[in-house]
């Protein structure tokens, strides 16, 4: 009779069954891995033992950063600092030590049962609202995976600052110095039907002579050359301390969230960038920027076939000098270099962004000498 009740019993008020338990580790690592996000694993790590254990062998990992410098970081930790320091309420600071002093027992206790207690320090408010980290919380962070390969980092913004209206894009591949830097730029980009013509009917010869003298002309291009190269440069000497821990990395981009540069380094880059001291700057905060050989390709009007016209189209192609000079820079106004693969100049970006390239390719190429700052 009893055992009728509990079948019925079972039966009107079944076990409850967590068929994610099932699943074998693999297929939740791959799950894991296709979440990337830092901050979401280290919730992740937070749920179960289980996830916990799991959570350190994910292998590609995303991290989105609110701090670029660590002047800016060093900035926001004396504001927040001197915010904590500011006098309170004599009622308001009682309660302050009361609390403390009720559930910080509670709290070692919590760190004693659940590993990822002590494991992840605990989060700002701020940085979980906006789920980003700065500079220093991300080494933290990053120090919970032990197997990362693949690591993306984004930036808030840009570092380059341009004038509203200017195009400027930039990808740089890093190994222990400078490898290689290609640079995209227009002083403006608008649609066919808005453009001014008024220079159509212009000798070219003497739109070229222009670019030397005008003030938007080489000067700009030079100033947008200078900034791009200490922009990566400070981004790739901020990444060394990540680069050291993780043995394992065979793939680190850092881009930003408006898409204006990207700096790269592969497996191969990781590897003599590990083998080879860094040749720091005299201020140490960015890596040196070694003699460089410009080719640059100008074009004053430069329409897309979908009706896109950019103004002051510009494609700069940067390498150091002390490389062997076999397939280092293009030569010649129109080569090879134009062909859509096989050079480094013209599969730097894609899309719309490699068809301008594609097209700059073809006209004249303008050369610069650059001594290491």
């Amino acid at each position: 009779m009893r055992s009728n009740v509990a079948n019925l019993w079972r039966k009107i008020y079944p076990e409850k069954v967590d068929h994610f338990d099932k699943l074998p580790e693999e297929i939740i690592l791959s799950i894991f891995n296709r979440i990337g996000n830092a901050m979401a694993l280290r919730r992740c790590c937070a749920v179960s033992r289980r996830f916990h254990s799991i959570v350190p062998e994910v292998d590609h990992v995303v991290v989105l950063v609110n701090c670029v410098t660590l002047e800016k970081e060093k900035r926001e930790l004396a504001s927040s600092s001197s915010a904590a320091a500011a006098p309170h309420h004599r009622i308001a600071s009682f309660f302050c030590i009361f609390f403390s002093v009720l559930f910080k027992p509670l709290l070692s206790l919590s760190q004693l049962i659940i590993p990822s207690a002590r494991l992840l320090p605990l989060l700002k408010e701020e940085e979980e609202e906006d789920k980003t980290v700065s500079l220093r919380s991300m080494t933290q962070i990053l120090k919970n995976f032990n197997e990362i390969k693949r690591l993306a980092v984004e930036l808030r913004a840009g570092e380059v600052r341009i004038e509203d209206g200017i195009l400027l894009k930039l990808k740089a591949e890093y190994s222990s110095t400078l490898e290689s830097c290609v640079i995209l730029g227009a002083t403006s980009v608008n649609c066919s039907c808005d453009d001014d013509d008024d220079d159509d009917g212009a000798d070219m010869d003497s739109i070229h002579e222009s670019f030397y003298s005008e003030d938007e002309g080489l000067a700009q291009r030079v100033v947008w050359i200078v900034n791009s190269l200490v922009a990566a440069s400070t981004r790739h000497h901020l990444l060394q301390p990540v680069i050291a821990a993780h043995k394992s990395l065979e793939r680190l981009v850092l881009t930003d969230a408006d898409g204006q540069g990207l700096l790269s380094m592969d497996k191969e880059q990781l590897k003599e960038q590990r083998a080879r001291p860094l040749n720091m700057s005299l201020s140490s905060k960015r890596t040196v920027v070694p003699s460089l050989d410009v080719q640059l390709w100008y074009a004053p009007r430069l329409e897309m076939p979908d009706g896109v016209v950019l103004r002051g189209a510009t494609l700069i192609a940067i390498r150091p000098s002390e490389l062997p000079r076999e397939g280092a820079m293009p030569v010649g106004s129109e080569s090879s270099w134009a062909e859509p693969e096989g050079n480094w100049v013209v599969s730097a970006f894609e899309g719309p962004y490699g068809d301008v390239a594609r097209m700059l390719v073809k006209e004249r190429i303008y050369s610069i000498d650059i001594n290491a700052f």
